[in-house]
């Protein structure tokens, strides 16, 4: 038989419940001091600072203030309620004080409502009070209840009197909150500018705000976007835009344009983007006002023979007149649901909602186009909304929800760009509301997947990441029939076979499942017209074939151009800008990095070495940084984050050394770039054509150094000949009294490397040996360690070679190579003595690059 196990309860005489912890004691004896051994401290002078002392004759009695403190809280929320209603009567009054409305039926009830509620709670806390384990209550307790019960009689009766005298019906507090809500998009008139990010593109030029950009009037570009491009510096477009804007916006017609490097390419497809969204937005509001005045005229629908018809109002509640929202079978509320049946909320890894955070780990909280806080979307685009947050003008949401579709995507060959495009994007249409979001590799794809659930109007990615998530499903990517601008970036080198297997299957989707007659596609490159001549045995195949097809039509079959285009061809036949100045030094292969320090120590400024290959980066990288000239590498096998910070601090340093691959030649806006060093010649003349522009941008000066090795002379020759060049382009000076103190150097260098090189490997592959024999439990020989098993002394040994080479180098670096005076052995200042009369030394430097060139 199992007996229940009751609690013993302490009770006070006038009747509370106690616990044993409540209890206090009172002191009968006294404390006595305990002797402690002295051995127990480490220290022999702490046994006279510490003592201890006990008490043993006490007894436990009851603590009222303990049992006090511990009663229920029922008299805390007695008083609450108190408080609220007594706040809820005076806001009641104020209300009825100023009104001027007759008083309907509708708020008689109510108030009658009201008043059962109050006499309700009334009996409800005396019979609590009567039925609790509270102490009775005294009689002055109960005088005070009974006046308080008075006056709540007496304040309801005058509200009854001052409602038949008034006219106006009294507003209960939910109303207020609603119409504050309801007040929120008049008070926001102007939408909020978006953060400025930090990018090392040029997208504001250095002019003063309040530029006048009349000329930009006459191209029909919308006034949010002039107000930009006002406070941007933009005063006049360049030729390439004064060409493309008018037929793309006013004719909506495709365009494909082909111009110089850094003409502004970008905003030729950014602000025709921008007007049609508007344009988009406008018209959707134009159609929800009109469905609303003339309910009549909106969609015909198909009556279900199965499923009950929704003709018939919905009843109103009693809360404000709103309309309940629709219910399924089951009578519960229908929500949309995923595949699987369940409700369908995003959720993040840990099976949570996911909630988009910001770059702070906050919640970020998404804003519409008005700047107030964007509500969260389900996978059909529909608002979630509580049924107590939907208000009357929700109900025609409700029945046909307002998707906001993606209108605009923009597909770049590097994810460096397409930062660089959205940077700009964001600038042109601060002052409209939109929303972007960048898709690319290398970044968190769950971060991501939040920017679009956010629903953005223009993405900016490349195209492996996005048909990544095409394939995932994801809700905005569903529906690209919607899509309303296509623009691809540097289209040539996009389209090429074999680069981008993931951009051919992208657009066989666009141009068949989800192709959209009313879709603009834009396509822009400074190489799109540039054709290759080929040899003589090809072009006398070519003659025999009765269609021959140029660059440009086989790039529009590719993309689903439409018919007629707009095609704008400003670049020369030699593809490259008048502002750029082209030179070569011819030398042996290992001479070249004997002529890249020379020009880097002799011609400082922001410069970019390039190369065809990632392990030529890194050779460079720790050449360079042995010689103390600090480079920043960027290739394809850094991190992403990496490469942007690179380019950040490239992009902020007036004089540094950028080494990269072909990942940094194409598109990038890098300001005030001076020089271009081909240290490999590039294997196509486009490539040569994208990488000389990253320097004289926008009508400045720039100077292209190619370094030309005995196995750069045939990819050298062809890309004179399709640019066409002269092979003998002007030679580069060099000071050869000063290559001397060059070669000690960098030979030096170059020792310091190797070793440094071959040192690091073998400790990378003799830990992982070592490593593998461990979790083996297996002995380690001495034939799998890389350059055998070498003991500290020998570690020791090449430690201290190195730091004495380096000693060495550093002696040599803090000698100048280009003197400016002549040393003496007079005791002048420093043993030099100035010579001003004199004419300038030959091995003096020169003041830049292109100087040098002119005064040779």
């Amino acid at each position: 038989m199992k007996m229940k196990k009751t609690k013993v309860k302490v009770k006070k005489a006038g009747g509370g419940v106690l616990s044993s912890r409540k209890r206090g004691i009172v002191v009968k004896g006294q404390w006595k001091a305990v002797d402690v051994d002295p051995s127990l401290f480490s220290d022999e002078g702490m046994d006279g600072m510490l003592c201890f002392e006990e008490l043993t004759d006490y007894t436990l009695v009851e603590s009222e203030r303990a049992a006090a403190a511990g009663e229920p809280t029922r008299k805390d929320q007695k008083k609450k309620k108190k408080k609220r209603k007594a706040s809820e009567m005076e806001a009641e009054e104020q209300s009825e004080a100023g009104g001027d409305e007759e008083e309907t039926p509708e708020e008689e009830e109510k108030k009658k409502k009201k008043k059962q509620q109050r006499d309700e709670e009334a009996q409800e806390e005396d019979q609590i009070s009567e039925c609790s384990d509270v102490p009775p209550e005294t009689p002055k307790k109960k005088k005070q209840k009974k006046k308080k019960k008075m006056q709540r009689d007496e304040e309801a009766q005058e509200e009854d009197q001052i409602s038949e005298c008034s006219d106006v019906p009294p507003e209960t507090p939910k109303k207020k909150k609603k119409k504050k809500k309801k007040q929120k998009p008049a008070v926001a008139a102007a939408p909020r500018a978006q953060k400025k990010s930090r990018s090392w593109s040029g997208a504001a030029p250095e002019g003063p705000e309040g530029t006048d950009v009349s000329a930009w009037k006459d191209l029909f570009v919308p006034e949010p976007v002039l107000r930009a491009l006002s406070e941007l510096g933009f005063s006049a477009p360049t030729p390439i835009q004064a060409l493309a804007l008018p037929p793309a916006i006013r004719d909506r017609l495709d365009v494909l344009g082909a111009a110089e490097t850094g003409s502004g390419k970008t905003l030729c497809f950014g602000i025709p983007m921008i007007h049609m969204i508007l344009e988009w937005r406008e018209e959707s509001s134009r159609e929800r006002t009109d469905e609303g005045k003339n309910p009549e005229d909106a969609e015909t629908r198909v009556e279900s023979l199965y499923l009950p018809t929704d003709a018939s109002p919905a009843p109103q509640t009693s809360d404000g007149g709103e309309k309940d929202e629709p219910l399924d079978d089951g009578g519960e509320k229908d929500e949309p649901l995923d595949d699987g049946g369940e409700k369908d909320e995003p959720l993040d890894d840990g099976g949570e909602k996911d909630e988009p955070l910001d770059d702070g780990g906050e919640k970020d909280e998404p804003l519409d186009d008005g700047g107030e806080k964007d509500e969260p979307l389900d996978a059909e685009g529909e608002a979630c909304r509580t049924p107590d947050e939907a208000g009357p003008e929700d109900t025609e949401s409700a029945e046909e929800p307002q998707k906001q579709p993606l209108l605009g995507l923009i597909l770049t060959p590097t994810r460096e760009l397409a930062f660089q495009v959205k940077h700009h994007i964001d600038a042109v249409a601060r002052f409209t509301g939109i929303k972007t979001a960048i898709v690319v590799g290398g970044m968190a794809a769950q971060k991501q997947h939040r920017m679009l659930m956010r629903r953005p109007e223009i993405i900016v990615a490349t195209p492996g990441r996005l048909w990544e998530m095409i394939k995932e499903r994801h809700a905005h990517l569903q529906d690209l029939r919607q899509l309303r601008c296509l623009v691809i970036d540097e289209a040539d080198r996009m389209v090429e076979k074999g680069h981008f297997s993931e951009l051919e299957s992208l657009l066989e989707m666009l141009n068949t499942s989800h192709f959209s007659p009313r879709r603009q596609t834009f396509v822009f490159s400074a190489t799109l017209t540039l054709v290759h001549s080929l040899p003589l045995r090809l072009q006398q195949k070519q003659r025999k074939r009765a269609e021959q097809r140029s660059k440009l039509q086989l790039l529009m079959e590719k993309v689903g151009v439409r018919d007629k285009p707009k095609v704008i061809d400003l670049s020369r036949r030699q593809a490259t800008v008048e502002t750029l100045t082209e030179t070569r030094i011819s030398c042996t292969t290992q001479d070249k990095d004997l002529f890249l320090y020379y020009f880097l120590l002799q011609h400082p400024g922001r410069s970019m070495v390039f190369a065809n290959s990632i392990d030529c980066i890194k050779r460079l990288t720790a050449l360079l940084q042995i010689l103390e000239l600090a480079p920043m590498p960027l290739h394809a096998n850094m991190h992403q984050k990496q490469r942007l910070k690179n380019l950040e601090r490239f992009a902020h340093s007036d004089s540094c050394v950028l080494l990269t691959t072909d990942v940094a030649a194409r598109g990038l806006d890098i300001p005030h770039v001076q020089h271009v060093i081909h240290y490999q010649v590039p294997r196509t003349s486009e490539t040569y054509v994208h990488r000389s522009g990253r320097t004289a941008r926008a009508a400045r000066e720039g100077l292209s150094l190619l370094l030309i090795g005995p196995e750069d002379l045939l990819n050298y020759r062809r890309i004179c000949s399709t640019l066409d060049k002269s092979p003998e382009l002007p030679l580069f000076p060099v000071q050869d009294q000063c290559m001397a103190a060059i070669r000690e150097r960098v030979t030096l260098a170059w020792k310091i490397e190797k070793l440094e090189f071959f040192h690091s490997r073998e400790r990378q592959h003799n830990s992982w040996v070592r490593q593998a024999s461990e979790a083996m439990d297996i002995d380690v020989d001495d034939d799998l360690l890389m350059g055998g098993s070498k003991g500290e002394d020998e570690e020791r040994e090449h430690q201290r070679l190195v730091k004495v080479m380096k000693k060495q180098l550093k002696q040599m670096i803090s000698q100048p190579v280009f003197r400016h005076q002549m040393k003496t052995k007079y005791p002048t200042q420093m043993g030099k003595l100035t010579l001003p009369q004199m004419p300038q030394m030959p091995l003096s430097t020169a003041g830049t690059a292109l100087a040098s060139l002119s005064r040779r």
